[in-house]
């Protein structure tokens, strides 16, 4: 594993305009997904790459009963801290998306893997093993939620930045820029935030490796993994800012 969400943990919020309304917005958008598709109110929900909380925090503030774990120990730390800020009570692990033994439940109504996490799989054998375990934390009849980017579109023409966003106001301002280095259909992401300080601009750095997830690839491994009623929702349907992938056990 790269130290990027390690070393990420602390600064992740910045990503954001505003990082509470983003957790609402969000939720204001799964949280339906999530009921219309497992059938109840309040569906028990592993999200099995939780980062700081962006996709967790939300659906616990909507009355979702949300389990949660990620394979960073500095972003299950902050989403610790995240949930205790807001009165939530959140059982959170440290856990590899390719072993979730640390959730011995199989009951979970549905599994969520959100904000492009299974694209950092760079080997099929590996997705399909992460997604055999998600299949083994749900009840029958449960539903799996992946949200990524559009890779059969990107993969069209391997973008080589995403443009800068300012965010703050004049002295106190942050710039937030990517960009992609591509290989093959593999790409390494350099995250920047600058951030304007009292003593000038100061400049963190991230990088990160990511398969570019084909639909047909990802829709073969769900297969493998045993899950059917594969469905692709696309950001015009949904308001999202990725394509959701539902997939039911």
């Amino acid at each position: 594993m790269d130290t990027f969400y390690e070393d990420l943990a602390e600064y992740y919020h910045l990503l954001f305009e505003d990082w509470s309304r983003s957790i609402e917005r969000q939720a204001a958008v799964l949280g339906p997904l999530l009921e219309r598709y497992t059938g109840r109110g309040a569906p028990r929900v592993l999200d099995c790459a939780c980062g700081i909380g962006t996709q967790t925090l939300g659906l616990a503030q909507r009355g979702h009963d949300l389990v949660a774990s990620d394979l960073s120990r500095a972003s299950v730390a902050r989403a610790e801290r995240e949930a205790r800020l807001r009165g939530l009570e959140v059982p959170f692990h440290v856990a590899d998306m390719r072993d979730l033994s640390a959730h011995p439940a199989q009951d979970f109504d549905a599994v969520l893997v959100a904000d492009n996490a299974l694209p950092h799989l760079l080997l099929k054998e590996d997705r399909d093993r992460a997604l055999q375990e998600m299949a083994g934390r749900l009840r029958p009849d449960g539903v799996l939620i992946v949200t990524l980017r559009d890779y059969d579109r990107l993969i069209q023409t391997r973008p080589a930045m995403q443009p800068p966003s300012f965010f703050g106001e004049p002295g106190s301002r942050r710039i937030v820029h990517q960009v992609w280095d591509w290989e093959g259909t593999e790409y390494d992401v350099h995250l920047y935030i600058s951030l304007e300080t009292d003593a000038g601009w100061v400049v963190k750095h991230f990088v990160s490796r990511y398969q570019a997830l084909l639909r047909e690839d990802l829709n073969a491994s769900l297969s493998v993994a045993g899950f059917a009623d594969i469905q692709w929702l696309e950001p015009e349907a949904t308001s999202f800012y990725q394509p959701v992938v539902i997939a039911r056990r």
